[in-house]
């Protein structure tokens, strides 16, 4: 992505702010002016008030000093403010943007994106946007204009002189170009160094009774020195190349000044200029060199945050989790499936021409059919040939080794990830057709790794768009998942603040939490993925009991490996690197001898 093109996007996100961007941008122009203008009032102060003495020019020129100041006080006053405003708004809504788009990710993004490098991309990424919004666009604007006023000027008292400054120009334009590439390709090296340090530092914090416990002090404290070292080492290449042209530029531009002060002082002593003529020129040099510096220096300034606008526009430009599969890749998935001998009854074709699937709640029935699963980035697959039909209201357990893929085939239900090939099947509708909203709005999930927000213990179990529950079903929720006790007990019950990532509660207690707010729901699909393994036998047997009543009409999936929290499972599914081999219920399964009766005789030992 070119600059062009970055700065057109960044504009967009201006336009509904360009009311208060344009009264900026006129007040940058009315700074401007004021420099050319305090350089022409030089001429007839000295030629009209020492040289001939005149007094009503004596009398106006300091009046009209005092004006321009005054003009150009208030004209930075209102730049400042107004592009501070304007930077502002414009860092909040890509901040906003990249935050939605964060929501929306497919699950495989944050698998492959590490949590630091997000958090620096919203977080460092546009600060810099911000600083190349303010900073660097008023001193662009203004000293512009300023330097093609100032030029204008000089050019007005005698071009022949001020033509010398256009030839430092072609070696300026070839100094900036050259560096501004190197600066761009540092800078996006930059915010990927602060990003690996966001996320080093990250999984430090959050890990850190890991870090105590196994000593790792020193191997964390060496990982985030060689990360801060080399985004040291990037910033001083990027001062060293900045200096350098800025070296350059000023050196070139000093030269040409420095002729032209020679050859006017040469005509001002062959009485070719006037004494005023001459110090006015000399003063809208003076005033020349520092725009001109600065300008040189804004190179810099607008290639980070050209850079970071380019890291946040990849952000943004990500692809979201898709609603709905298109009619066509239905269609195409149907034909492939065709191919591969899968048999497809008439409501999958029917299902084709299926334009907006019903919203109202589900009776769950799940249907997997030579289900495969490839995670993106691997070879081997992460489930083959998964044929499994879940009766609605029905229980299973699904058991196995770790890594067997109990977990990946629950979430495939949710659509967590996209199925490879193969069909999964809710009340005989394609997953693929249904809009996300609708699925997962019947589907209730508490899984292996608790999450809990820093927020009261009433919002995390009414979570989402179960926030305007009535107290009452938030307490025969919590009640359900034998939670209420220990509510009751903390220091502000259902308003007590749980803490980030629910410190201050046990493990036991964020789980039973979590299962509050599953049971809330009232899904007509329950996902149990270790949903008990924190509990103690006390609390997973009253939790258990709480279930058997609550998952009556439900369809549930459950996934333990204490094989003795699912013997009353209606069925046991076992499962070994991503297959099902073994179906059946506790006794059958038992009375087969095969894995599952292994596995149970293992926890009995």
């Amino acid at each position: 992505m070119n600059s062009k093109i970055l700065y057109l996007r960044l504009l967009h996100y201006l336009i509904p702010y360009w009311h208060i961007f344009a009264l900026a941008i006129v007040a940058i122009i009315t700074m401007a002016i004021t420099d050319p203008a305090l350089a022409a009032l030089i001429r007839p102060l000295l030629d009209g008030g020492f040289v001939a003495k005149d007094p009503h020019t004596i009398q106006l020129i300091p009046l009209l000093l005092m004006a321009l100041v005054t003009i150009k006080g208030i004209a930075l006053w209102i730049s400042s403010v107004g592009m501070t405003w304007v930077a502002s708004r414009l860092v909040m809504d890509l901040r906003l943007a990249m935050f939605s788009k964060i929501l929306t990710l497919p699950t495989v993004e944050f698998d492959n994106t590490s949590t630091g490098v997000l958090l620096s991309k919203v977080s460092y990424d546009v600060s810099r946007v911000m600083a190349a919004a303010t900073e660097s666009l008023i001193t662009l604007v203004r000293d512009s204009l300023a330097v093609m006023g100032l030029l204008a000027w000089m050019f007005y008292l005698n071009w022949r002189l001020s033509f010398i400054i256009f030839f430092t120009v072609p070696f300026i334009v070839i100094v900036v170009r050259v560096v501004s590439k190197k600066l761009r390709g540092i800078n996006l090296s930059i915010q990927e160094g602060m990003g690996e340090i966001t996320r080093i530092l990250e999984e430090a914090i959050t890990g850190h009774k890991l870090v105590k416990v196994f000593g790792g002090q020193q191997y964390e404290q060496t990982r985030f020195t060689m990360a801060c070292e080399a985004v040291r080492k990037l910033e001083v290449h990027i001062q060293t190349a900045s200096g350098l042209s800025v070296f350059l530029v000023q050196m070139c531009t000093a030269i040409g000044l420095a002729i032209i002060i020679y050859i006017a002082s040469l005509q001002s002593a062959a009485d070719s200029i006037t004494v005023g003529g001459f110090v006015s020129l000399f003063t809208a040099m003076g005033m020349l060199f520092a725009p001109v510096k600065r300008l040189t220096k804004i190179n810099e300034q607008l290639q980070q945050g050209l850079a970071a606008a380019q890291s946040i526009f990849g952000l943004i430009d990500k692809p979201a989790e898709p609603e709905i599969m298109s009619t066509e890749a239905v269609e195409k998935e149907v034909e492939n499936e065709v191919k591969e001998g899968i048999k497809i009854d008439s409501t999958a074709r029917k299902m084709v021409s299926v334009e907006h699937p019903p919203k109202n709640k589900f009776i769950g029935h799940l249907s997997f059919e030579q289900v495969q699963l490839i995670y993106p980035g691997h070879s081997q697959p992460a489930l083959t040939e998964i044929n499994l039909t879940i009766q609605p209201g029905e229980t299973i357990a699904l058991v196995g080794r770790s890594g067997s893929g109990k977990t990946t085939l629950v979430n495939l239900i949710p659509r967590f990830y996209p199925m490879t090939q193969g069909r999964l099947q809710i009340d005989q509708i394609d997953l693929q057709r249904l809009p996300l909203v609708t699925l997962r709005a019947n589907i209730a999930l508490v899984s292996q790794e608790i999450v809990l927000f820093n927020d009261t213990v009433a919002a995390n179990i009414a979570y989402g768009t179960m926030a305007g529950v009535s107290k009452d079903r938030i307490l025969a929720a919590a009640q359900a998942a034998n939670a209420l006790e220990f509510i009751e007990q903390l220091p502000a019950g259902f308003d007590t603040m749980v803490g980030e990532r629910g410190v201050k509660l046990s493990g036991g207690q964020r789980q039973r939490l979590a299962i509050a707010r599953a049971l809330l729901k009232e899904a007509p699909i329950l996902i149990f993925d270790e949903a008990t393994s924190a509990l103690d036998t006390q609390a997973e047997s009253q939790v258990q009991q709480s279930l058997d009543q609550l998952k009556s009409g439900r369809t549930t999936l459950i996934i333990a490996h204490r094989l003795s929290t699912v013997a009353k499972a209606d069925r046991i599914v076992v499962m070994e690197q991503g297959r099902i081999v073994e179906e059946g219920t506790h006794l059958e399964l038992l009375e087969r001898g095969g894995m599952y009766a292994n596995l149970y005789l293992n926890t009995l030992n």
